[in-house]
């Protein structure tokens, strides 16, 4: 929210933001569990439970005085707020959610929280308010199919926050303010159709906004708020130039931009002339990500990017001197900055590792002391868990493909059975870290294969281009070269190879079993892509401005309508032979149910085996924790059955 460009739909962003569907750190307790299941011989067995049960406490976050601690915990199996004084372990919960587990919340001010929710996972989220002692709870948006989002949470106004609505046409995003006093909304700026996000200046003024036609996009900036807005930069969507947030006079930009380049890079952009000026960061191999800086000190203090693991590149002393203080605190884990206060006293530190999901701290600048909040999911024996390892191999037509590799505890990397698990997105990736599904399927005894194929992002134009109208073709050989890969190292068992994804992965699951159906034993399909035409037919209205552009990337169902049928899995099914499982929910505004039923009954009609789970109050992914109990015992009978043989 700090003044950042805040998209206010999901253009091109994928059908699925990466890591959606094991965000929620899952677990429980007792040493039994409800599938009957078994780890390996030599192995220690851990309950599906363990891995897919809510957190014990997550989202920390410190209030803008650094009084209170506010963060999310279970109860009645939801997601709520509770909220601490500093200084106390006795916390007072201030929401009562009980349907559906709260999405996310913030500091609106010293007492007043802010939080978004959904129904049944629509996706169309409304916004709350309550008081830090759980009194005065509001609905300050109670519209009927309406989706709220935050353009800036305007932290030197106690009163009012910015917030974007598609009230007023259900495909494009007005900005209104939001007067917490008397709830009132007033609409500051009117989408006049073909702006995709707004962003805000470090005074809370609205000074930049995104545009696109479907396959251009552009930057729009006005001076003042009184001023109309002119544009500065057009490209070609292929091309990136993302603004970031401003510079802290508020003159120019600090923009992410691959103009002229392949790979990303950090400038600094002058509105006025319209040129880039400083090179603030690039890195050779990978995308810059984002900027680190200090509000109060109003300087930018690093840059982020991801290579196999989150890299930080300093230019402040101090934060460089804070990041080496806290990596000598807790040597082998990541760690990193997740919140602070107003005035950056107090900040709240997150840390994790590929066998842990880590624990909160709250670290005081005045002694440098650094406590501990809660370990997320203090169940997870990080001893148990499996080394997530980063791997690359060669594709078929000689691009560098980068990934993952989980070998189960204990076991040599040889002719073991493995689940291949290809990302959502699709133009987003695989990182390393915390994976509840990869470590879950390790200690099945499952080695798990995880793979940025060509078009996921961060790896530069080239390699994301390279991904165009590629769906079911060259993509989808990045992930059977994955595979190849595997059996001529000899980690994989060739007779028991899985495959399993969730959305654009479970379209490729679909593909795998489709158009190399000799290579996988078995699979899983969570809420996937089934027929690209349906995909088209169904968009969620917001993302209709992105329909172009998903034609350029995917396919037109018209001037590409054989393209489509031939990678569309539906119109392929009597090649599948494996047995298929496939889980959906019912109110998933992305991949609608549409794409699980054609599937499944297409099967059914052929006498082709298929399980089929669907969840009434669930969307894209499943995020009740009763509900993800249910698809991965599922998931484990199911691997259990077909690949333990």
């Amino acid at each position: 929210m700090k003044k950042r460009l805040m998209m206010v739909q999901p253009l091109c962003t994928g059908l699925i933001c990466a890591g959606m569907l094991t965000a929620c750190v899952s677990t429980g307790s007792g040493m039994t569990s409800q599938t009957g299941g078994s780890a390996p011989a030599g192995q220690h067995y851990i309950p599906v439970e363990d891995f897919f049960r809510n957190p014990s406490k997550s989202r920390f976050t410190v209030s803008p005085d650094g009084t209170h601690i506010a963060f999310m915990q279970a109860w009645k199996n939801r997601m709520n707020i509770f909220v601490q004084k500093r200084d106390s372990d006795t916390a007072v919960r201030v929401t009562a959610a009980e349907n559906r587990d709260i999405a996310g919340y913030f500091w609106a001010n010293n007492s007043l929280l802010a939080f978004l929710q959904d129904t049944g996972g629509d996706e169309n989220y409304q916004l709350f308010t309550v008081q830090k002692d759980g009194s005065n709870l509001k609905n300050v948006t109670p519209f009927k199919d309406v989706r709220v989002g935050i353009v800036d949470d305007l932290k030197d106004n106690e009163h009012e926050m910015l917030i974007s609505m598609n009230k007023r046409n259900r495909q494009v995003f007005d900005v209104y303010r939001l007067n917490f006093t008397d709830n009132s909304l007033t609409m500051i700026a009117e989408n006049p159709g073909n702006i995709s996000g707004w962003m805000t200046d470090h005074d809370g003024k609205l000074r930049i906004a995104t545009t696109t036609d479907g396959v251009n996009t552009g930057v729009l900036y006005r001076k003042t708020e009184q001023d109309p807005f002119v544009s500065i930069m057009e490209t070609g969507f292929k091309d990136t130039f993302s603004p970031l947030l401003m510079t802290f006079d508020n003159s120019e930009l600090y923009v992410t931009s691959n103009l002229g380049r392949d790979k990303a890079a950090i400038y600094t952009f002058n509105p006025e002339t319209k040129k880039l000026g400083k090179l603030i960061f690039e890195h050779p191999e990978v995308d810059a990500e984002s900027l680190i800086y200090s509000e109060e000190r109003k300087v930018i203090t690093g840059a982020v990017y991801y290579a196999d693991k989150r890299g930080y590149h300093f230019f402040d002393t101090q934060r460089a001197a804070l990041q080496a203080e806290l990596e000598k605190k807790f040597p082998g884990l990541e760690v990193g900055v997740s919140a602070s206060n107003r005035d950056e006293t107090v900040y709240i530190i997150r840390t994790y590792s590929d066998k842990t999901p880590g624990a909160y701290y709250v670290y005081d600048t005045a002694d440098k002391s650094c406590t501990l909040l809660a370990e997320t999911a203090p169940w997870i024996d990080s001893t148990k868990m499996a080394s997530m390892q980063p791997i690359q191999y060669k594709s078929s037509d000689g691009l560098t493909i980068h990934g993952y590799l989980t070998i189960p505890a204990g076991k040599q990397a040889k002719n073991l059975p493995v689940v291949v698990n290809p990302h959502g997105g699709p133009w987003a990736r695989d990182y390393w870290g915390y994976n509840p599904e990869v470590q879950f399927l390790a200690n099945r005894g499952y080695a798990v294969l995880q793979m940025n194929f060509r078009s996921s992002t961060g790896y530069g134009k080239e390699f994301w281009t390279k991904g165009f109208k590629q769906w079911g073709k060259k993509m989808q050989d990045d992930v059977t070269d994955g595979v190849q890969w595997l059996i001529s190292q000899g980690i994989a068992d060739p007779k028991r190879i899985a495959i399993y994804g969730g959305s654009y992965g479970g379209y490729a699951t679909l593909a795998g079993v489709t158009f190399t159906p000799d290579l996988y034993t078995c699979a899983v399909d969570y809420v996937g892509v089934s027929n690209l035409f349906t995909l088209f037919e169904t968009l969620p209205p917001y993302w209709e401005q992105g329909r172009q552009m998903m034609y350029e990337m995917i396919g037109d169902p018209e001037k590409d309508k054989v393209l489509l049928e031939e990678v569309s899995p539906i119109f392929h099914i009597d090649n599948i032979k494996v047995p298929l499982f496939v889980a959906q929910g019912a109110n998933d505004p992305r991949v609608k149910k549409e794409h699980s039923d054609q599937i499944v009954n297409a099967l059914k009609q052929k006498n082709i085996a298929v399980e089929y789970m669907v969840k009434d109050n669930e969307g894209h992914g499943f995020h009740n924790e009763e509900n993800r109990f249910d698809f991965y015992r599922a998931m484990e009978r199911f691997f259990s059955e077909h690949l333990d043989k």
